[in-house]
């Protein structure tokens, strides 16, 4: 059975992670820059544990530098995400890997992303929205830039402020500052936490951080009291069970909890995070689904309406989406 013309709604997505192998191929061939050791023979990206991803990602992003490469990407990633039936999806764009944190330099990949993201609509019939992200394992003093990069260029496109990368470094606590100055210029946050952190780090997240989806969130099963607390304060995980069956941060797909956390009660939504990576599609995460829980087209069209409800847009597109979800 597939699933790829299901409509789908997708929350969590990195850009750059996001970028087919053969266009970060061809951008490196452009600019001669050698990528050595991060395609495997079939041409896909290799890596065998957490840190080595982390350094396959830096490498992919190596020829990513320019405005129009960052446009290039954008598109490429829409046409490649609209072809599994997605009509939504919310994108994490690093200012590190657009201009080094500086504001003047992040505007104008902004509006390189953003006229992708119109183009886009157009040829492929998606909504992008992007959300700002720092990088943890950057530490807490570049966060302070990346949000306030989020904080200047909020608006149609920049709806949200978040943060990736190693979840174990550093204390969520010590992004207080990056968080609070994004939240002060209206925009939406999330964050990742509970891939790999246990409760305790998915607690401090929601004390202090103030976030109202969490990228991932699968460890809060463990403690019965932190996901009463999820369902009470209406937080929605940003779930992406194919990532971590490949990371390992789950034994396989029988061992996931996305499924004991919705009979919970928890508002669950369902993302590849860097597809190609993790060699999932948004059709491939619906089939795997399938296959482990026996959730069928109505349990993925309902997932993508607690989804649309939890996006970081505006209320015309949220009812533009939802019709289309309601007449699927």
């Amino acid at each position: 059975m597939t699933f790829r013309d299901v409509p789908k709604v997708e929350l969590h997505t990195h850009l750059e992670g996001a970028a087919p192998p053969a266009f970060i191929r061809q951008l490196a061939q452009e600019k001669n820059i050698r990528l050595d050791g991060i395609f495997d023979e079939s041409g896909g990206y290799v890596f065998e544990n957490f840190q080595q991803f982390l350094d396959a990602y830096d490498a992919a992003c190596e020829p990513l530098k320019t405005t129009e490469d960052f446009y290039r990407l954008t598109m490429a990633v829409l046409e490649e995400t609209a072809s599994h039936g997605v009509i939504y999806m919310e994108s994490f764009v690093s200012p590190d890997y657009c201009g080094g944190g500086d504001v003047v330099k992040w505007r104008d990949y902004v509006a390189a992303m953003a006229q992708a993201a119109t183009d886009g609509e157009k040829a492929f019939g998606i909504t992008l929205k992007g959300i700002a992200t720092c990088i943890r394992h950057r530490g807490p003093e570049a966060s302070k830039s990346d949000s306030l990069c989020a904080a200047e260029t909020a608006g149609d496109f920049i709806t949200g402020f978040g943060m990736a990368g190693a979840e174990m470094m550093h204390q969520p606590s010590d992004f207080a500052y990056a968080f609070d100055q994004a939240r002060e210029a209206g925009l939406s946050l999330t964050c990742h936490a509970g891939e790999w952190g246990g409760p305790d780090r998915i607690r401090e997240t929601l004390d202090v951080l103030k976030v109202n989806r969490l990228g991932h969130g699968i460890r809060a099963i463990d403690d019965l009291d932190l996901v009463r607390r999820i369902v009470e304060e209406d937080i929605v995980l940003e779930v992406c069970p194919g990532s971590n069956v490949i990371l390992k941060a789950v034994d396989g797909w029988d061992s996931h909890p996305i499924a004991k956390l919705r009979d919970l009660g928890v508002k669950v939504t369902f993302s590849t995070d860097d597809p190609p990576f993790f060699h999932t599609t948004m059709t491939a995460e619906c089939e795997g689904m399938h296959r482990t829980f026996g959730w069928d087209k109505d349990d993925f069209i309902a997932m993508g309406k607690t989804a649309i409800d939890a996006a970081y847009c505006d209320a015309d597109t949220r009812s533009r989406i939802r019709k289309q979800l309601e007449s699927a």
